[in-house]
């Protein structure tokens, strides 16, 4: 989708994989129909009831609550005629029949794929608008409006794997997220293409317009990727799509790139030294201006090296430096250039009705929503209709109303906190929990969360089917399960708070950021802080006090059968070796003749290498 000849891949190497604090507070426009579509293997893999729904349901929850962003879901509109003529022509080829054989469509889509996959859309749509998520729909393409939020400033980022967004004027592209991994967003900046690959928005859409887009498939024939930005950068953006429609009318038959080159042709064109026929002669030994006999009669001036007579002998490779030489080199360089970009003139001007001027003005377009430019759209982020949002659910996917409670915690947890940091909302989350304690902290893929305990206010927990928790489990200690390692659900479910008994109250634990809930409750998380650097500042001691203890039993003879380091060895060792000749009853063998051995030993030890004695060590 978006721009031909593996465009994605080219951008590859200018993405940045940015961790779960990237969205944070961020507003961001997802493509809804791209978010349907590109799971589309997987969710019909995983044999789930209208699993367009669940998708939806799960990746938004843990948008907003796990990323902690502010989801604006963008559907399409009504699209052109030459996207109905891309889709058809795009179908009859993977079908193998050739689609010149078919009358061209003038307009509209597929009734019956698309009726059923705006069905889905339309479910879906519903689905968020009871979550509190606003929707917008586009006039023509999703990527389109994405891209006209982004670059106007109403959102910071676009989700969306279609390339045309950048056409569109979109700045940052999310096109892949991959949620239970340390750098889960795959982005692109545009500030990133331009200054790798040199490349603006008009250098983008002159790209599309020659190697093929969603709207016209073809392109022009013979030109490819490489191709078609080297063609695209040899103008300014702003004279690129000015000059190729003058290519393909015959109003140019070369394109000329930059003023500066230009102005260098011209130069080469009127020096006189250029001229094959007026061309200085070089000596065949040297290399250098001049005949190889007046050479040979006296040195030239550019082989003068003060040792003797004569040339010196030109090295392999040798190229000449000299005026004429240089300039000579420029000329069939422009030559060639010029001989390649009539090659491709001659490849646009073939192309007939090329360039799409509709495709352009489309790209170029401001105007892609149901709003004022100027305005902007109205965006508001409400609180999940959770009795109506139970009814359509339990309808579409026969869930259990508990169940579809237990993951709408950490969405309904993630409202509340921001409310509390506002002054503004309930005293207790979703009417039943009160904020009770920070119990940890929790690392997860690389980010770090706040253990929280939330207290019901009735302690009623008849027929809630919410995993629980023994309270000596809970109470672990932090290191036996700080990280947290998932694998990775193809549908993405959100987590589900644990129920934690303790002296008969009820707790919910469920993990919180840890910005959102300082500023919500700044005493308590200072509180806790103060609390955790206590306990660390203690262990550092008592570890410290610790290693003094052994270091004071150290000087203990160690018992037998553990082994000493090789510094601890080699110093004990040292130490027998430098005894006094008095102290030689102290290590007396009983045996006879054992000092007079131990003496030879010691004698013809130290006159061994050092890495002998290791072996011998540790034999």
């Amino acid at each position: 989708m978006g721009v031909g000849g593996n465009f994605w891949d080219l951008l590859k190497p200018y993405a940045r994989h940015e961790g779960f604090g990237f969205l944070r507070n961020k507003r961001v426009a997802v493509d809804l129909s791209y978010w349907i579509v590109q799971h589309e293997t997987a969710i019909k893999a995983a044999h789930a009831r209208k699993p367009h729904l669940r998708l939806t349901f799960f990746r938004t929850i843990n948008l907003f609550s796990k990323f902690g962003a502010f989801p604006v879901f963008v559907v399409d509109g009504t699209p052109s005629s030459l996207k109905s003529r891309a889709r058809i022509t795009r179908f009859l080829q993977t079908s193998g029949i050739d689609p010149s054989s078919f009358p061209t469509a003038e307009g509209g889509d597929s009734v019956e794929r698309n009726g059923a996959f705006k069905k889905c859309v339309k479910e879906c749509a519903e689905l968020l608008e009871l979550l509190g998520i606003p929707v917008l729909e586009a006039k023509g393409e999703a990527e389109a409006l994405c891209a006209q939020l982004n670059s106007g400033g109403f959102v910071e980022a676009c989700i969306t794997a279609d390339s045309d967004a950048f056409l569109y004027g979109a700045k940052c592209v999310i096109k892949c997220i991959r949620p239970n991994s340390k750098e889960p967003l795959e982005c692109y900046c545009m500030s990133d293409i331009e200054a790798g690959l040199g490349l603006k928005r008009n250098h983008l859409i002159a790209i599309a317009l020659l190697v093929g887009n969603d709207h016209d498939l073809n392109g022009v024939h013979g030109v490819g990727l490489d191709t078609a930005i080297r063609f695209a950068k040899s103008g300014s953006e702003e004279e690129i799509l000015k000059r190729l429609d003058e290519i393909a009318s015959g109003q140019r038959l070369l394109f000329d790139g930059d003023v500066e080159s230009g102005d260098d042709r011209s130069h080469l064109h009127s020096s006189d030294e250029i001229s094959p026929n007026r061309r200085q002669s070089h000596c065949s030994f040297c290399g250098h201006p001049g005949s190889k006999r007046a050479h040979f009669k006296s040195s030239c001036a550019y082989c003068i090296n003060g040792i003797g007579d004569g040339c010196t002998r030109k090295p392999e490779g040798f190229r000449c430096d000299c005026a004429p030489c240089d300039e000579d080199r420029k000329m069939k360089e422009l030559k060639k250039r010029e001989s390649w970009q009539m090659k491709v003139c001659s490849k646009i001007a073939l192309r007939s009705n090329f360039p799409y001027h509709e495709i352009m003005e489309m790209y170029l377009s401001n105007n892609h929503g149901y709003f004022d430019e100027n305005e902007g759209p109205h965006m508001s982020w409400e609180s999940p209709k959770i009795e109506m949002l139970i009814d359509f659910l339990s309808l579409h996917q026969n869930w259990e109303p508990s169940y579809i409670r237990q993951k709408l915690f950490s969405m309904l947890s993630t409202i509340y906190l921001r409310d509390k940091a506002m002054d503004r909302g309930e005293d207790l989350l979703h009417g039943q929990y009160a904020f009770d304690s920070i119990q940890r902290v929790k690392m997860r893929y690389g980010h770090r969360f706040f253990v929280v305990k939330w207290k019901r206010a009735a302690n009623d927990f008849a027929g809630s089917t919410i995993y629980r928790v023994h309270a000596e489990q809970a109470s672990l200690e932090p290191q036996e399960f700080d990280e947290v390692e998932e694998l990775v659900d193809l549908l993405d479910e959100t987590d589900v708070p644990l129920v934690h008994v303790d002296d008969g109250n009820c707790f919910l634990l469920s993990d919180e950021d840890m910005e959102l809930v300082r500023a919500a409750f700044p005493q308590e998380a200072d509180r806790f802080l103060q609390e955790k650097e206590l306990k660390e500042a203690k262990s550092k001691r008592r570890k410290s006090s610790g290693l003094i203890m052994e270091g004071t039993e150290s000087e203990s003879p160690k018992p037998r059968g553990v082994q000493l380091s090789i510094t601890e060895f080699y110093k004990s060792t040292k130490v027998h070796n430098q005894q006094k000749p008095g102290d030689d009853d102290l290590i007396k063998s009983p045996e006879k003749g054992g000092s007079a051995a131990k003496e030879k030993r010691k004698g013809s030890g130290s006159n061994l290498p050092k890495s002998v004695r290791r072996r011998l060590l540790f034999k």
